[in-house]
């Protein structure tokens, strides 16, 4: 393939259609030039050759003038292209470093929702009633999702467990006064003992009094 033919640029395209036709001018007015030469052999040119090379000559400066003009145009087009060039590779840089940076964050939530999805929560341990018995004892729930129904069948667990403490409690408190009940019993057991041995002791004399009498 030619390369005019891969260049579609037009500014491109001008220079080398341009270059094509000076080159084309300077090779004609080099064969003109010679043929007039060999024409004239020793002797001077005619005026009309003359005048015809004169012509091809400013034809071809004037080429060679627009081609520098075209080169210096495509110089500066070029500089421009370049400049864009590396505005845009560095925004391309820019959104690929953002793009692995959101491919890198992407992976990290996979990783942490993976690792929250494994994890061994405590609530999935507790000692929970079967679904159907708590929607037997609420059917409210019946329509609930599975997250709302396991937050429902917690708080139903924790209600029932604060229950369950506050009559452990009330217990405690009729166990601890049970307790003191029966210290204070045998306290006053313990004390009437000590009654019952004074009195006996104070009675011995009357009873031996009695027994003398007898």
């Amino acid at each position: 393939m030619a390369i005019d033919a891969q260049i579609s640029d037009p500014s491109l395209a001008s220079v080398l259609e341009t270059s094509s036709s000076a080159r084309e001018q300077a090779l004609a007015l080099v064969e003109l030039v010679a043929e007039a030469h060999t024409a004239a052999g020793d002797g001077p040119l005619s005026s009309e050759v003359q005048a015809e090379i004169s012509k091809q000559q400013k034809l071809l400066n004037t080429n060679l003038s627009r081609l520098r003009g075209l080169h210096r145009a495509a110089c500066f087009g070029a500089r421009d292209t370049k400049a864009v060039t590396a505005e845009a590779r560095q925004e391309v840089d820019r959104l690929h470093l953002l793009l692995q940076n959101l491919y890198y964050e992407q992976r990290h939530l996979e990783d942490e929702i993976q690792a929250c999805e494994g994890f061994d929560h405590k609530y999935q341990q507790l000692p929970l009633i079967p679904v159907e018995e708590f929607l037997a004892q609420h059917p409210e729930h019946a329509d609930a999702d599975e997250n709302a129904l396991m937050v429902a069948r917690i708080d139903h667990e924790r209600a029932e467990r604060e229950a369950l403490e506050q009559q452990r409690q009330e217990l405690l408190k009729r166990k601890q006064k049970l307790i003191a009940d029966n210290k204070k019993r045998r306290d006053d057991l313990a004390n009437l003992d000590k009654d019952l041995e004074k009195f006996i002791d104070a009675a011995k004399p009357i009873q031996k009094l009695f027994e003398k009498v007898v």
